[in-house]
């Protein structure tokens, strides 16, 4: 079964060579909604997404608020651990978690130029707590 797009932004929003974090709902298998961190990145049109988790220790990528890249831009980097990812594959090339990835989500841009996921369980739900105080 194909899952449905489901639109996170316009391309625009997402700066060229720019990582953006989001905050979605997702159902899991217990029915449960809860927040679900992920980040998507973008070079022209070219758009990856990810989860925002490092497999080393399952923690945030982020070094700090927003912000995934190396200070060259040309690697993903775990603001924990210092790990570097590939931007087109989330693999980690160097870090303690070398040879894992970080993991994907589908991603296609639309005919109305809005960035869509396609990942089991989305949900539109203002009201979830991403337990990051963002509200």
């Amino acid at each position: 079964m194909t899952l449905p797009p489901f639109a996170i932004c316009a391309v625009a929003d997402i700066p060229n060579r720019r990582a953006v974090p989001f905050v979605l709902a997702r159902r899991e298998e217990d029915g449960r909604v809860g927040p679900w961190p992920i980040f998507v990145l973008r070079w022209g049109r070219n758009v990856r997404a990810f989860e925002n988790r490092c497999p080393h220790q399952n923690t945030n990528l982020d070094w700090e608020e927003g912000e995934f890249l190396d200070g060259e831009g040309t690697r993903i980097q775990c603001g924990k651990h210092g790990a570097l990812f590939d931007l087109g594959s989330g693999e980690c090339v160097a870090g303690p978690c070398l040879g894992e990835r970080l993991t994907a989500i589908e991603v296609e841009i639309d005919a109305d130029e809005d960035i869509c996921l396609r990942a089991p369980g989305l949900v539109e739900d203002d009201d979830v707590d991403s337990g990051e105080g963002l509200e």
